[in-house]
């Protein structure tokens, strides 16, 4: 373009020709003036500067980056990040103070930090793991037991907890012991009310895996799945991916039902717990209207 003028043709026309605005001609031919082309520095420019006006001065980023170095080798502390050396710039007296977030930027853009930032990535979709289930597909209903709760008096509380997982349908159900037996009468009423889901996930817990001095054998529980076509999913140890949605469902059920009320009984306890599970009940029930279909409970079991 700057060639163009030189050669005797007009700023509007060199514009027209490069398909740029007539300013940014005019810019180019100011910045090469009086110099020869091979010369000019064409590089791009911010506007107002390279620097801002309150910008921090470089000597002091110099010295902040020095106070960190000389911090980290003899502070009788130990510290050395933004507020150890603010404190020391407070000593110096410098003027303008820079604050903590700025020590902390100033420090970051000298690539001077000992940690890294941690990557965060998007989750994979709900039920990654079963290709029905993470399609919305097929439901899925996770079950786990709360041990270990004792009401005072020696009372023993155990909870079989079950949720959902796209129609956060859930239920609880309070006793002092639970067995096989009691456990697939609890799914039959719970499932004849509610329909089957295409997946039940359980713990390696021996009331859903069945007794292991049989070799090639099942539980009751599993029995009861296979024989209603529901397919039993068991969560591989230490894994808690599979287990999140009823683990998060567990951590709720006993900060809102066990923790925040006092029980004398069992009777009391499963009241509390009751009108816990109807009001989670109300609130997601938009959420089953879009969840799969469940299947009918057959009517001639």
């Amino acid at each position: 373009m700057v060639a163009a003028v030189r050669q005797g043709q007009s700023l509007r026309v060199v514009a027209r020709r490069f398909h740029v605005s007539l300013r940014t001609v005019q810019v180019w031919v100011a910045r090469a003036h009086g110099q020869r082309l091979d010369r000019v520095d064409w590089s791009d420019r911010p506007r107002g500067g390279r620097r801002a006006r309150t910008a921090t001065a470089a000597h002091v980023e110099d010295l902040i980056v020095r106070l960190r170095q000389q911090l980290k080798k003899s502070s009788p502390l130990g510290e050395y990040g933004a507020a150890a050396i603010w404190r020391e710039l407070h000593k110096r007296q410098i003027k303008p103070m820079p604050s903590l977030r700025t020590i902390g930027r100033i420090l970051r853009r000298r690539g001077v930090l000992d940690g890294q930032r941690r990557v965060r990535r998007p989750p994979p979709p709900k039920g990654w793991y079963l290709p029905q289930v993470a399609d919305a597909q097929a439901e899925l209903d996770s079950f786990d037991f709360v041990e270990g709760l004792v009401i005072r008096g020696g009372i023993d509380v155990m909870v079989l907890n079950t949720v959902s997982l796209h129609g956060c349908l859930c239920g609880s159900w309070v006793r002092s012991s639970w067995t096989a037996k009691t456990t697939v009468v609890t799914l039959i009423s719970y499932w004849r009310k509610y329909g089957l889901p295409g997946y039940a996930p359980f713990d390696n817990d021996t009331i859903f895996q069945g007794a292991h001095q049989w070799p090639d054998s099942f539980g009751r529980v599993m029995r009861l799945c296979l024989r209603l076509g529901v397919i039993p999913v068991f969560t591989p140890p230490r894994e808690t991916g599979f287990q999140a949605a009823i683990e998060n469902y567990n951590g709720r059920w006993q900060a809102k039902v066990w923790q925040r009320f006092q029980h004398d009984k069992l009777a009391i306890l499963a009241g509390h717990s009751d009108r816990f599970v109807a009001a989670v009940l109300q609130r997601s029930a938009p959420r089953r209207d879009c969840a799969p279909l469940r299947a009918p409970f057959p009517t001639d079991w």
